[in-house]
């Protein structure tokens, strides 16, 4: 049910598009290739399991759990509500 001048079935639409945005912008971020030997930002060894489970990993655990940690969303408010955009 839609409420106002939507459609029916627009919010799930909306849903749906919110998780598709999120999953394309997942798979770009993955890592591609030959995984390296040592971390891009510190220069430690990067472990071997680490490497055999992330092909094409970049960065060690603490690297990787800092720039995880620093990464914000960049969703968009895909509600037209005044209410969501105050919030």
């Amino acid at each position: 049910m839609a409420g106002g001048w939507a459609r029916d079935g627009a919010v799930q639409d909306q849903i749906d598009d919110t998780i598709a945005d999120a999953v394309k912008r997942a798979r770009a971020d993955m890592p591609t290739g030959d995984a390296a030997k040592y971390c891009a930002e510190c220069g430690d060894e990067i472990p071997e399991a680490r490497r055999r489970a992330l092909p094409g990993t970049r960065t060690c655990v603490v690297c990787q759990s800092v720039r995880d940690a620093d990464r914000k969303s960049a969703g968009f408010n895909r509600r037209g509500s005044k209410d969501s955009q105050l919030r």
